[in-house]
């Protein structure tokens, strides 16, 4: 068995930081966590990949050709279509061994989560090379100040959760970055009540159709954040154990030791 995170959410939310505290704290731990870059628009990271995208077509390839004549957005949906005709790359480069952790690195443009299909394609192909999944979906914790960024966040989240069919960790990133005014506003975001949250909002023109967004939230009762402190080892380690609860890492090693645990003596005499 094989196991991955996909990491995905808005630019600028700190995917690549993620997937770089992540492989250190499995490194911490004495066990190896590999990082696919999946995202050719990426410039710089701080981890050094088992794959990069970026050695079989980058964005400004998409963009500076010719006849393509793609910009920055179009050349990333290019690049990602380009791969998903070219999987046995993807293949070839993650190799064969069981018991692989890896976490992908994916792109930030939420269409490819939403409503294409590239990612399902992508994700396809890696269950079939026995890979248990978790989606990582990151939102920056400053984004969410408010009620009606909130509500976007958090539809953003439910929408790429039912398009992956895919089980999913909702992560509010940065939250070393807050201020101490503002993290004490964290709580009414991480267990939400999405109708409360909206009455402080005046706008009496989207009213309606906003608490009708507000409701099939609550319906579905299925998105919850967990904050993610990066410099701070506890929060690190709950993210970490929770992903790995979803994924099963860990259970089969923890199969095979009771496999061979002593018999009791009490037992062979009875």
């Amino acid at each position: 068995m094989r196991y991955g995170q996909l990491v995905i959410g808005p630019a600028g939310s700190g995917k690549s930081t993620y997937c770089s505290v992540m492989q250190k704290q499995g490194t911490d731990e004495r066990r190896t966590v590999d990082v696919v870059n999946l995202d050719p628009a990426c410039e710089h990271f701080d981890y050094q990949p088992l794959a990069d995208i970026r050695d079989l077509i980058t964005v400004d390839d998409a963009m500076e050709d010719e006849e393509l004549k793609f910009g920055p957005n179009g050349g990333l949906v290019f690049c990602m279509e380009f791969l998903t005709q070219n999987l046995s790359w993807l293949e070839e480069q993650l190799g064969d061994t069981d018991n692989d952790y890896i976490i992908f690195d994916c792109p930030g443009q939420l269409e490819l989560y939403t409503h294409m299909t590239v990612m399902k394609q992508i994700i396809r192909t890696l269950q079939n090379l026995n890979f248990h999944l978790c989606v990582v979906f990151l939102v920056d914790s400053q984004f969410l100040v408010d009620a009606s960024k909130f509500l976007s966040g958090t539809m953003a989240a439910l929408t790429a959760m039912i398009n992956l069919e895919l089980p999913h960790v909702n992560v509010l990133s940065k939250m070393d970055l807050l201020s101490k005014t503002a993290r004490k506003q964290l709580d009414q975001y991480l267990e939400p009540d999405p109708s409360s949250l909206l009455a402080e909002e005046n706008d009496d023109e989207y009213q309606t159709l906003t608490h009708a967004i507000a409701r099939v939230i609550e319906d579905y009762s299925l998105v919850r954040f967990l904050p993610l402190n990066i410099k701070d080892e506890e929060s690190i380690a709950d993210v970490k154990l929770t992903v790995d609860n979803i994924i099963q890492y860990g259970e089969e090693e923890d199969v095979r030791m009771r496999d061979f645990d002593e018999p009791d003596p009490d037992e062979d005499e009875t």
